[in-house]
């Protein structure tokens, strides 16, 4: 936004790069225009859109990477959601309203362990 380096431009720059690779997305895409962009685009279609965003070339290689993740049940979109409510949250406007770093890690250990029990 103009500013200095920061930890909390870094936030946003991690919360922008996750809606890109789970929407397939990028903030420059011919789709956003004035004010409308990928963090919007996203914060608009969660929870209940989300398999709607998601990439379709993501979703084409679940299978191969791990059985137990499957389409046909919630799992998936229950993974969907948390990550990319983690990508929202990271890349809201003000930094102060931004995930902390340390939330963000627990957060994806948590969606990791949930989604690829050992």
């Amino acid at each position: 936004m103009g500013s200095k380096s920061s930890i909390q431009g870094d936030l946003y720059s991690f919360g922008i790069l996750v809606l890109e690779m789970f929407t397939g997305k990028r903030p420059t895409d011919m789709i956003f225009t004035d004010s409308w962009n990928l963090h919007q685009f996203t914060k608009t279609a969660l929870p209940e859109r989300v398999m709607e965003i998601a990439d379709p070339s993501m979703l084409s290689e679940l299978p191969s990477v791990d059985e137990n993740i499957t389409t046909g049940n919630g799992e998936l979109n229950e993974c969907l959601v948390a990550v990319l409510t983690i990508g929202v949250s990271c890349s809201m406007e003000s930094p102060v309203e931004r995930m902390g770093m340390r939330d963000v890690v627990a957060e994806l250990s948590r969606i990791r362990t949930k989604t690829f029990p050992r």
